[in-house]
């Protein structure tokens, strides 16, 4: 059984999450900013993993808080339903277009964080979601998971379909990475271990 669950509480944040590699639903996300659940509704429906997040945060701040915070319990979460990785592909990579947009995502699960980010959004705030907030998240999320993770905006124009094509992409990759291959034996890697 690849799941996992987590209750995180600080006192700018309180958030519930859970998550399963293996099955589709449900996916219920509530995190009081609306961007940011469409966001990560696209993430888990690519990666297709069943995703429940709850939040209540200090949204009378900004976002901020709340975005970071959910980018570091995902990743842990995903760090615990991986547990020893044998058998998984490990590598994933994926180019989404989203209308005049191509944005990519390409990870390794490689216990190593890392993150590049190459992408510009001219569009400061979409809702109560600043825009500048989705490099927090995967930073976040890859220093939590403890992956490689490498993004990039190709070309594009809107800043909308910009994130979108990222979270759609970095899911499809992840997706890629978690998928069992029977061709592997044991961890993907000339360490034995990752």
């Amino acid at each position: 059984m690849r799941t996992a669950g987590l209750k995180r509480e600080t006192a700018e944040t309180s958030i519930e999450l859970s998550l399963d590699l293996d099955k589709q639903e449900p996916v219920l996300i509530d995190t009081g900013v609306g961007f940011f659940d469409h966001m990560l509704t696209l993430f888990a429906r690519h990666s297709r993993m069943s995703l429940e997040v709850k939040v209540s945060g200090d949204l009378e701040v900004d976002s901020h808080h709340t975005v970071e915070d959910v980018g570091i319990v995902l990743g842990q979460c995903l760090k615990e339903a991986l547990g020893d990785k044998a058998g998984i592909n490990r590598y994933g990579t994926s180019f989404v277009p989203m209308d005049e947009t191509l944005g990519m995502a390409s990870l390794d699960l490689s216990g190593r964080a890392y993150l590049v980010f190459d992408a510009v959004f001219d569009n400061p705030k979409l809702g109560a979601f600043d825009t500048e907030l989705t490099e927090e998240f995967f930073q976040a999320l890859a220093f939590n998971t403890q992956m490689n993770l490498h993004l990039k905006i190709l070309h594009g124009k809107n800043t909308h379909h910009k994130i979108e094509a990222l979270f759609k992409a970095t899911g499809r990759a992840l997706r890629e990475a978690v998928t069992f291959n029977s061709e592997i034996h044991g961890v993907n890697s000339t360490k034995g271990t990752l």
